[in-house]
């Protein structure tokens, strides 16, 4: 697997993931080359608020299955650590299962072959299973701790039963598979008797929807304790843009005082057509002041970091890493040489004009901070293509056929191809390059596949990835530890 995963996230989302070790420097920069028929620029699309509302990331710490079973018997009975650790470790491990399931069950809501869907939600519910009894089987008898280890259960019981949930009331129909279906209905319900046997939720609670929600919220905010790392955004530039503002506003200032006394040298006086043209004269300074200061800016932060953003341990309040995040329109000659070698190997017919979104992010992770048993980093970026697709036209189009003296038709969507370059600079290596095929239309991602490079050019490296909890590899290593 390559070091940076490129998954479809929902209809119209994309999920970026990659981990990185404590004093690692990494660069990613993607490029999206969007067709200019889809009507996506700098003029209807702007980069600031598309990243504010579109593009939403997750940092967290990150233990592969060596960590995951941090609610042992020896664990407890030994008590080795206290309980601040305890709970720390606790958390990493129902933070990454909740994680793991929403991943898992949003990639099988994505499943259209009615066989391979049935299978892999049968699949999903067994592991599910297996994997709350191993982690049941080691709750800890002290009540000190024992509050904590419910708190976890409560929730991760609770996220479970809603995500199957959610798969059977938006799984295909078919009486072929009421077995699984059956299964899976009974699952949920044990799980939702397994809380009340254990009175995690008052029947007030229960009863309402919102209580029910806001509750489990908090729960989730409360095993995120620790794991996920606090982020301050601080944008870049301020004072720049000040002066940005300054001089647009000296340069049209300079001209309209030109034009103020050549006009009071053509009329003598205070007349009427001297304060018409003077009301013309400052009417034009109103239009163009903006679009002049808009201009000078754009001219300035043309290669320039957007925001800076620091990571710090919730709990240590330590900083962990620091990043600088790009985001714009860039032209075709400002592309490296060697992304442009890879967008000339598109097939003839997709060799159509673009516009270049790009997005850039340089990070540096501190070799001190990270809390005892931590020595990496997990970042997961979701860009939605939501306010792209807006600009989209809708399939209008129909082929007709004929077949033994009839005709029919059959409507057609209209599709997109965006084309997206990935590159991964690490340290002081070489760059890493990845190119993906996206195929869109106005209401969902179609497909995503990954193309060929040139050759001689260097592909991200094949290293293990750990990425989520349900895979073969991952479970067995936590059914190893938890025994």
């Amino acid at each position: 697997m390559a070091k940076i995963r490129v998954k479809q996230e929902e209809s119209l989302s994309i999920k970026f993931l990659h981990q990185m070790e404590a004093g690692d420097s990494r660069r990613l920069d993607l490029y999206f080359f969007l067709p200019k028929e889809m009507g996506i620029n700098p003029q209807s699309l702007n980069e600031e608020e598309y990243y504010h509302s579109a593009i939403t990331g997750r940092r967290s710490y990150y233990s592969s299955g060596l960590h995951l079973p941090l609610v042992q018997s020896r664990f407890i009975s030994q008590k080795k650590r206290t309980i601040e650790e305890f709970r720390l470790y606790l958390n990493l491990f129902a933070y990454q299962f909740s994680v793991a399931i929403e991943t898992d069950s949003k990639e099988l809501a994505q499943i259209e072959d009615l066989a391979q869907f049935y299978a892999s939600l049968e699949e999903l519910s067994a592991q599910v299973i297996h994997l709350l009894k191993r982690f049941r089987r080691n709750e800890p008898s002290d009540d000190k701790w024992k509050s904590y280890f419910e708190n976890a259960d409560n929730y991760l019981s609770w996220l479970c039963e809603q995500r199957l949930l959610k798969l059977l009331a938006h799984a295909p129909r078919s009486g072929d598979y009421s077995e699984v279906v059956d299964s899976v209905v009974a699952l949920c319900r044990a799980e939702s008797l397994y809380r009340k046997a254990h009175k995690y939720n008052s029947s007030k609670t229960l009863e309402d929807a919102n209580r029910i929600a806001n509750k489990m919220h908090l729960l989730r905010r409360l095993i995120q304790q620790g794991v996920v790392l606090k982020e301050e955004l601080k944008p870049l530039g301020v004072g720049l843009k000040k002066m940005t503002t300054g001089l647009a506003t000296a340069m049209v200032m300079i001209v309209v005082s030109s034009l103020i006394l050549k006009a009071r040298g053509v009329f003598s006086g205070v007349t009427i057509t001297l304060v018409l043209t003077l009301a013309v004269i400052y009417g034009f300074r109103e239009i163009f002041k903006d679009d002049i200061r808009n201009a000078l800016w754009r001219l300035i932060q043309r290669g320039r970091p957007r925001w800076s953003r620091l990571l710090r341990d919730t709990t240590s309040k330590l900083p962990i890493a620091k990043q600088l995040v790009w985001i714009d329109f860039i032209r075709k000659k400002e592309l490296p040489t060697q992304v442009s070698q890879i967008l000339k190997k598109r097939h003839r017919q997709n060799k159509v004009d673009t516009e270049i979104l790009h997005y850039g992010l340089h990070t540096r992770v501190n070799n001190k901070g990270f809390l005892a048993g931590y020595t990496r980093i997990q970042e997961q970026i979701n860009f939605s293509l939501v306010p792209l697709s807006r600009n989209l036209e809708r399939g209008k189009a129909k082929i007709y056929k004929e077949h033994d003296g009839k005709i029919s038709n059959e409507s057609v969507e209209r599709r997109y191809q965006v084309n997206l370059i990935l590159v991964l600079k690490e340290g002081k290596s070489e760059p890493q390059y990845a190119r993906y095929k996206i195929t869109m239309n106005r209401s969902t991602i179609i497909e995503i596949v990954e193309s060929d490079l040139p050759k001689g050019m260097k592909n991200m490296d094949e290293t293990p990835f750990e990425d989520e909890l349900f895979t073969p590899n991952a479970t067995e290593s936590v059914e190893v530890k938890l025994e």
